[in-house]
């Protein structure tokens, strides 16, 4: 057993380094092209690998806290992924689009209870992280699950999502690699400088989107209008 699990380790290792390296080749490359799906392919399936080991070796250590965290944040990853395939209206969320959401929910209402509970010392030495993983993990399942009830009109919606929970799971990526790495840190701020500085840049760049969208929308007008 203390083999497999080794071996597990070293694949999870292995997986955390490829997303780490190979996400910043579809951010560059162009969106929707070739080279830009199958740097996200390769992302993807490492961020599920990533999950699915962390997951395992988090219930056999135990360690509760690492296998509810990589539920959340596999679950950014898959959401971003999902929404290439909500692209039009008549696309409806299927069963593992809501299975996956409210598992996440689950998941990140116990990181929030266990993590003001605090009921070892695994869970003390991390103070409000899990708090503030789990209030996140809230937050994006539950609009998630409301965006499946009542689809946003935008055109662009999935654009966003796509974005958003593709560069969010980057951000775990990079959270567990300063973790590891950066041990001269605090432990709070080893976990959560990533989210605090990527989360506004995330956002600056969806907005950026936006507007081009908007300006790429009212071209045709402000011609018409001009003649």
């Amino acid at each position: 057993m203390d083999t497999a699990m080794t071996t597990l380790r070293w694949l999870h290792i292995a997986a955390g380094t490829v997303a780490l390296f190979v996400a910043p080749g579809a951010m560059l490359t162009m969106k929707g092209g070739l080279a830009h799906r199958r740097w996200g392919k390769v992302y993807f399936w490492a961020m599920a690998l990533v999950a699915a080991s962390a997951i395992v070796l988090g219930l056999w250590r135990p360690n509760i806290f690492l296998a509810l965290l990589a539920l959340f944040s596999f679950y950014m990853a898959f959401s971003g992924y999902r929404s290439l395939f909500r692209k039009r209206p008549a696309q409806r969320p299927e069963a593992i689009d809501w299975i996956a959401a409210l598992v996440t929910l689950a998941a990140s209402a116990a990181l929030v209870v266990l993590g003001l509970v605090r009921p070892g010392p695994a869970w003390q030495r991390v103070g409000i992280v899990p708090v503030v993983f789990g209030v996140l993990g809230l937050v994006l399942a539950g609009l998630d699950l409301a965006k499946f009830v009542r689809p946003p009109e935008d055109r662009h919606a999935w654009w966003f999502a796509h974005m958003g929970g593709m560069l969010g799971s980057y951000i775990a990526t990079v959270s567990a690699f300063s973790v590891v790495n950066f041990t001269f840190l605090p432990t709070t701020v080893r976990w959560l400088w990533p989210t605090v500085i990527g989360t506004p840049l995330i956002t600056l760049w969806i907005v950026y989107y936006k507007l081009s969208f908007r300006r790429r929308a009212g071209a045709p007008a402000e011609v018409a209008t001009s003649r």
